[in-house]
């Protein structure tokens, strides 16, 4: 029997393998640095510490990419995917995502890296007056950047759904009944905000607290759970809180504004109209230099 005869040989596949990621002769088309390039929307369950407590696992949708410099191809795409899910144990925040940036820097070799989470996220709602609790679900963007100097942003992206009373209408339903004598009722609509903060440096922001800022400002969030009392004392909220789009805009920047937690921040609205076959939506933006600008144009993307 020949010497060797009982070595196993290699796994077919696993022999070295030729790269051509690693021969930058091969780059096509201008040979100039990219300011993005990775991975969007794979999809894994990723754990979230709500600000109640328990640890819920969410099904997530995320975005990972770096800048790649000229001369370099291919960045082996799946170490992005391989260190979330080396890094599953540990629940979401935005410390986690800057490790996972960090990492994504050292194995990669690159000078910027973004990071985007998006996921549904459950925050449970007292009902009005009937003492009932339901889960609202809020789409959320978590958000982390590292720049080439090394800094760290981190920015929140949340999705608030109100009704909105239109004030004319309503002042129009009372004119017919006072003067004509019909009754009449305002239209109102589901309408939604879309919140865009960047958090503060050294400052600590978290869902539950943009949620909060939110339904504070417009006093008309969309009900989870609702009986008849619900109901009426949600029709009187309406009747206190009537508000055209730009209102809206204004009441929500008035909160945002306030808040020393966020550096900046960016609001889109839409009040997708009974009245009308179109939408009424406004954008409003903090006004930082340098920061957002309010320059919000896929309204269509807000629809509920």
């Amino acid at each position: 029997m020949p010497k060797n005869a009982n070595r196993s040989k290699p796994a077919a596949g696993r022999d070295p393998l030729p790269d051509v990621g690693a021969a930058p002769e091969l780059i096509l088309g201008a040979d100039v640095p990219i300011q993005q390039v990775g991975c969007s929307n794979f999809r894994l369950p990723l754990r979230y510490a709500s600000a109640a407590g328990p640890v819920a696992e969410l099904e997530t949708a995320v975005t990972g990419t770096v800048s790649l410099a000229a001369g370099r191809k291919a960045i082996n795409m799946g170490r992005i995917v391989r260190l979330f899910y080396e890094s599953r144990t540990g629940a979401v925040s935005f410390a986690w995502i800057h490790g996972i940036l960090a990492a994504y820097r050292r194995r990669i070799g690159t000078a910027d890296a973004r990071l985007r989470l998006e996921v549904s996220y459950p925050i449970a709602q007292r009902s009005l007056r009937s003492g009932l609790t339901g889960w609202q679900y809020y789409r959320t963007v978590f958000e982390g950047a590292i720049d080439r100097r090394g800094r760290y942003f981190r920015r929140l992206e949340f999705d608030f759904v109100y009704s909105s009373t239109c004030p004319s209408s309503a002042e129009l339903a009372e004119h017919a009944r006072r003067v004509r004598g019909v009754y009449a009722t305002p239209h109102a609509q589901r309408s939604k905000a879309r919140v865009r903060a960047l958090v503060a440096p050294g400052r600590s922001l978290g869902v539950e607290d943009l949620r909060e800022i939110c339904a504070k400002a417009l006093g008309t969030e969309t009900q989870a759970m609702v009986k008849r009392e619900d109901e009426q004392a949600f029709a009187e909220l309406s009747g206190a809180n009537l508000k055209f789009v730009e209102d809206a805009a204004r009441l929500l920047y008035r909160g945002l504004e306030a808040d020393r937690r966020i550096a900046d921040f960016e609001v889109a609205c839409a009040h997708f109209e009974s009245l009308h076959s179109h939408d009424a939506v406004s954008a409003i933006c903090k006004g930082v230099p340098g920061g957002y600008a309010g320059d919000f144009r896929d309204f269509a993307s807000l629809l509920c």
